[in-house]
């Protein structure tokens, strides 16, 4: 647990709900739109779309692993192994292609050594009680060095090209891959299952005060261990994808995703304290990081300038809104006196 902390009785009952109420996100979401106005003013080929098929297909594994992610840090948790995990799988699919298994057998093979990993985290942090933040720090050491034990530094390129071409598929003339949509269902039900359902009322609960949670019947430390678990499944799908998206397998795949992923998902205005947060947020945070990054990369601005930009995004995202709280805390402060 992260910090343990309970927010006024007006804004535990705003939390959960579903919409544009909360002004972080209405900010975001403005940012986000004035951004897309920008880039397609000011930068060539921005606006084309075989650059919008490009920024769609690149934005699938982030806006996958933010999903869970997002339910993660609202229960006061962080789970840094998820780029880890993705990298893992990726090795283990291409070891088990090498090998001569079918495309079919695989995939689910992975998928439940991703839940596997995650189950680890979860019995970790739910079970044992020790912080997430220092057991994901250690797994993602864990599941990168596997990575690497599983390939060493090989690369398993050998992957029918009817299948990493197809996943570049696109709708008609659009530009939009075909993949986006079964991307967008997963949102739709993690969003209807954070904002419109009791499983979702009990992650802000949680956030808000584990010992509330406990006393108003809520099993924590179950709750807790299958977001791990859901976790480590996505982050297996994400290692998949990731490796017949290029047509590779390599222990170093996805590395630093994790950084993306959580600036994107605080960016949103989850707080990492937990208790507070929307998924509409959490989907305008990792458009606008996308943007941003795919705008200056199309005006040849250097990766260095990108991860720094990721950084400081990913500062002011856990910086401003408390800034913002602190703010109006003195304004109220003010009016009274």
């Amino acid at each position: 647990m992260l910090v343990d902390t309970a927010p006024p009785a007006a804004e535990t009952r705003r939390a959960p709900r579903f919409g544009f109420l909360r002004s972080w996100d209405t900010a975001i979401i403005v940012a986000l739109v004035a951004s897309i106005i920008v880039a397609s003013m000011t930068v060539s080929g921005f606006a084309t779309s075989r650059n919008v098929g490009f920024l769609l297909i690149d934005v699938i594994p982030v806006l996958l692993l933010a999903l869970p992610m997002t339910l993660i840090i609202i229960t006061g948790e962080i789970d840094l192994s998820v780029a880890s995990i993705a990298g893992f799988t990726s090795c283990v699919f291409g070891a088990l292609w090498n090998a001569g298994m079918p495309m079919e057998t695989i995939v689910p093979l992975c998928i439940v050594l991703g839940a596997v990993s995650g189950a680890l985290n979860g019995f970790l942090v739910s079970v044992v009680g020790l912080p997430s933040l220092a057991v994901t720090i250690g797994t993602l050491a864990l599941y990168r060095g596997l990575a690497f034990v599983v390939l060493g530094d090989q690369a398993v390129t050998s992957f029918p090209r009817a299948i990493t071409t197809g996943l570049q598929a696109k709708i008609g003339t659009t530009g939009i891959p075909v993949w986006i949509l079964p991307v967008i269902l997963l949102v739709i039900i993690f969003g209807v299952a954070l904002h419109f359902t009791g499983f979702g009322r009990s992650l802000f609960a949680i956030g808000y005060s584990v010992d509330a949670a406990r006393f108003s019947g809520i099993g924590v430390a179950r709750t807790k261990f299958w977001l791990f678990v859901i976790s480590g499944t996505v982050a297996a799908l994400v290692g998949v994808w990731w490796t017949l998206r290029y047509g590779s397998a390599r222990g170093d795949n996805a590395t630093g995703l994790e950084l993306s992923v959580i600036a994107a998902v605080l960016l949103g205005g989850v707080s990492i304290f937990g208790g507070k947060g929307t998924l509409p947020g959490v989907i305008a945070g990792v458009g606008l990081l996308a943007i941003l990054r795919n705008a200056l990369q199309l005006a040849s601005v250097p990766e260095d300038t990108l991860s720094m930009l990721t950084g400081g995004l990913l500062i002011l995202a856990v910086v401003a809104p408390n800034a913002i709280t602190w703010l109006r805390s003195l304004s109220r402060k003010a009016s009274t006196t």
